[in-house]
């Protein structure tokens, strides 16, 4: 990291709706050149969140900063770039005419071919984005958001309704933003998505985070592994109680332990002989969010 200060900083960001306290006490710090991945279910306070970053919104408590400054301040300056969920074509104009439009606004702009060729959408110069597909439309508003050579760019579930090819070219295209140094902040409900283009993964929950690490770090915490066999006519009572075992689904005869310490488990099913049929896999990212957002108190940076 080649500066102190970070691209992102909540400290103890509380906002409400009514009685909804949709962003509750967020403190949360993203490094310059670090692309972070937002998860949480829906209504966990992600949208929220981002509102808070780019000024749309702001905190009833605590404080928002963007490169040591307000978010109003730095989206003015170019620093910021935001692909949001909501947006419609621009009718009668063509992709260039669109990205040059949004480029003239800011102050140091990007190179309007440069911000096609990133987004991968040379091609498409000509073409009149309401003419567009919607894979195509959606790359449109990545080259717009990077239209302002922002130094932070934010993207809202960027790749939600596209079919897998165009996702994957969406990625690729990120990849290429990403590696010259800039940082990326995105929300997806993909958590495949987050584990393979993301530095850390930050799980929302209650308008909180209750995890963030990588993936690999994140299925430790979730649980770390599932020890599943069956029962074969044994009871369940004490399995909850075995070394390492945090939780305990039954499914029919077959028992199925989050644990995270797999050979303690292993080794006290053993001595219960209870191994029959016995299987140990790491846990899934879907296992560990699952486990993660279920839980009332949450985790600390794993």
């Amino acid at each position: 990291m080649t500066t102190t200060t970070p691209a992102v900083s909540f400290t103890g960001a509380v906002k409400t709706f009514g009685d909804v306290r949709a962003v509750d006490g967020l403190s949360l710090r993203i490094g310059a050149g670090e692309t972070v991945a937002l998860l949480g279910r829906n209504g966990a306070g992600k949208s929220t969140t981002i509102s808070l970053l780019l000024g749309l919104d702001e905190p009833d408590e605590g404080t928002v900063e963007l490169f040591g400054a307000a978010p109003e301040a730095a989206v003015r300056a170019g620093r910021v770039g935001a692909m949001l969920q909501e947006g419609r074509a621009v009718p009668r104009v063509t992709v260039a005419e669109l990205v040059d439009f949004v480029a003239r606004r800011y102050p140091a702009p990007m190179d309007v071919r440069e911000a096609l060729r990133l987004a991968g959408i040379e091609e498409l110069a000509d073409r009149r984005v309401d003419k567009l597909s919607g894979g195509q439309t959606q790359r449109v508003r990545f080259a717009v958001a990077l239209a302002g050579n922002p130094a932070l760019i934010v993207l809202d579930e960027p790749t939600a309704a596209l079919d897998v090819e165009a996702r994957h070219a969406f990625w690729a295209s990120m990849r290429a933003y990403a590696r010259r140094g800039h940082t990326v902040l995105f929300s997806t409900h993909y958590l495949e998505e987050a584990d393979a283009h993301a530095d850390r993964i930050v799980v929302i929950d209650h308008g909180r985070p209750v995890a963030d690490g990588s993936g690999d770090e994140l299925r430790r915490a979730g649980g770390g592994s599932l020890v599943s066999f069956d029962l074969a006519g044994h009871g369940t009572e004490g399995l909850s109680l075995l070394p390492g075992v945090g939780s305990v689904e039954i499914r029919g005869d077959r028992a199925r332990l989050r644990t995270a310490d797999s050979d303690a488990t292993v080794r006290a099913l053993a001595a219960l002989d209870l191994v029959r049929k016995l299987e140990v896999a790491p846990a899934s990212l879907d296992d560990a969010f699952m486990a993660l957002t279920s839980s009332p108190l949450g985790l600390e940076r794993v």
